[in-house]
């Protein structure tokens, strides 16, 4: 076909899965609209086509952000048809889209969080004890790592380093890293990996899977996002997995940690992104001052 979607989605070998079906999506979605204007062949797309389009997505109520990843897709795509040749020039060239709005995420307190790690207790029988061990050793490392969930979701056994200790996750990008963990996070995934992991495994488990779901297989992180969801903290707000790591960065740096080092141990490919936590820190540094200074 002209567009020739399908191939271009196998051509982002180095992009996670979550990222190519997102491309695959948004691509598709521009093609559909090309095809209500008569617009049947790449060739046929200009400059002044994809702004239009970026202005009937922001008609449509779209968060900027969202806007912005589909230009970002859409430069991807034109991109690599200018490449492979399929196109003289790239219209996509120099496309700017509306940047996304950087809200803050809200993100629990050290104390909301320890209480949250101690609420995992041990039910009745070898399965429910085998339950109660992986999803201690999800929520620490979740929070003790920083690690995606899609990360976390995707360790096997031989990338959990427990002697080290750390964790060799695959990031965005196809990017290796190891990550170090701490003594809690180390102690969790120890026991689970002992005395949880084994009850779990079924015929259907893969062999070097670390996580494991009810019926044997490897988790997903639907099934994480579904396990956090039983361990909300003390005021009932639950949390998500990316929660968890936005606390992981924001304690980090009210510890003192360099934004250089916590780039590195997020995996960030642009220091920019992480620099999001720094106005988290300020804003709790304004708030504390304010309750406390008598002159505030």
């Amino acid at each position: 076909m002209a567009w020739a979607v399908d191939d271009f989605v196998l051509s982002l070998t180095a992009a996670s899965p979550h990222t190519r079906a997102a491309y695959r999506r948004d691509v598709t979605q521009f093609t559909e609209w090309c095809g209500r204007g008569s617009v049947d062949d790449p060739g046929a797309v200009d400059r002044l086509l994809l702004r239009r389009y970026l202005a009937f997505l922001a008609t449509k109520g779209l968060a900027r952000r969202s806007v912005a990843r589909k230009a970002a897709a859409l430069r991807a795509y034109f991109g690599w048809l200018r490449r492979r040749g399929a196109l003289v020039a790239d219209p996509s060239r120099g496309l700017r889209a509306p940047g996304g709005d950087r809200r803050l995420p809200r993100v629990p307190r050290a104390a909301e969080v320890a209480a949250m790690l101690d609420a995992p207790t041990v039910a009745d029988g070898s399965r429910g004890e085998a339950l109660a061990l992986r999803d201690l050793a999800l929520l620490e490392l979740l929070y003790g790592a920083g690690i995606r969930v899609a990360e976390c979701c995707g360790l096997d056994r031989p990338d959990c380093d427990l002697d080290g200790p750390s964790v060799t996750v695959l990031g965005k990008r196809a990017k290796v890293r190891r990550v170090p963990i701490g003594e809690p996070a180390t102690a969790a995934l120890a026991r689970y990996l002992e005395a949880g992991r084994p009850v779990l495994v079924t015929a259907e488990s893969p062999p070097d899977a670390c996580f494991l779901n009810t019926a044997g297989r490897r988790l997903s992180p639907r099934d994480a996002r579904r396990i956090l969801a039983r361990y909300p903290l003390s005021d009932g707000r639950a949390v998500s997995p990316h929660t968890l790591r936005h606390a992981f960065a924001t304690h980090l740096l009210e510890g003192g940690a360099d934004l250089r080092s916590v780039q590195e141990l997020l995996g960030h490919a642009d220091v920019a992104t992480t620099q999001l936590y720094t106005h988290l820190t300020k804003d709790r540094l304004r708030a504390v001052y304010s309750d406390t200074h008598p002159r505030a």
